[in-house]
């Protein structure tokens, strides 16, 4: 996935979840924050930042001209757009000959968004039997993961009920002859295990390690991050107990 008309800027402050302010070019701008989990250990004042520019904002019925897509931590860029995962991720899968955690079965027929049960789920394809016939259904829901703590990345960085009732949602759709996955698409390089946040929210600890035990693929890759691109890369060890 690619960004249009990226500008680099320095973090200021951040009045509500929502927007930003950042120096610019020696002025202050208002930015979209295009994350609205807490992110208090990346945005702090005198950071770098990543902004995206969007020319037509007024025409739009935008109210700002800028998104704040990208933090630099340390050495390290992380995007922070949560729109981005689920990009990247489509991509990934549209791209892969046979899927993570089930070989010999290639994903066909992708759709986004799609409603089972009280579920809706990011990604739904088929699986094709690559030496035969046979086919499966399949469901992915995919998390974007910003948070890092001494190389180790971890999912949520806030209590998120709505991510329980995902993992619900998979692991009835196993019991109903379905395939799924819940991918944590970690938005930054340098890290060498996921695991859940437990010291935030225990509870979706509990219910990954369930969704884990009913059959969900629990599947965890980071990405290779330029300030205009982001690609799903290489496949972490996921850590639940």
């Amino acid at each position: 996935m690619i960004y249009q008309h990226i500008k680099n800027g320095t973090f200021i402050s951040r009045p509500n979840r929502f927007i930003a302010h950042v120096e610019l070019e020696g002025q202050t701008v208002v930015c979209h924050v295009k994350n609205t989990g807490r992110c208090r250990e990346l945005l702090i004042p005198g950071v770098k930042v990543i902004l995206e520019y969007h020319p037509d904002a007024a025409a739009a019925g935008r109210k700002t001209e800028y998104d704040l897509i990208g933090v630099y931590k340390g050495g390290i860029l992380i995007n922070m757009d949560s729109q981005a995962p689920n990009r990247a991720a489509w991509e990934w899968l549209d791209a892969q000959e046979s899927i993570p955690g089930l070989p010999g079965w290639a994903p066909d027929s992708l759709q986004r968004e799609v409603t089972h049960g009280d579920s809706r789920f990011d990604l739904a394809f088929t699986l094709n039997e690559i030496n035969g016939s046979g086919t499966r259904p399949a469901f992915m829901e995919v998390k974007g993961v910003t948070l890092e703590t001494d190389g180790m990345a971890m999912f949520p960085d806030a209590p998120t009920e709505r991510g329980i009732k995902h993992l619900h949602g998979l692991e009835k759709a196993v019991q109903e002859g379905y395939e799924a996955y819940v991918l944590f698409v970690i938005q930054m390089k340098g890290v060498h295990g996921f695991r859940p946040n437990d010291t935030t929210h225990p509870a979706f600890g509990d219910a990954l390690r369930a969704a884990a035990r009913a059959g969900v693929h629990v599947l965890a890759y980071d990405c290779t991050i330029t300030p205009d691109t982001m690609t799903v890369d290489a496949p972490v060890a996921v850590i639940l107990e």
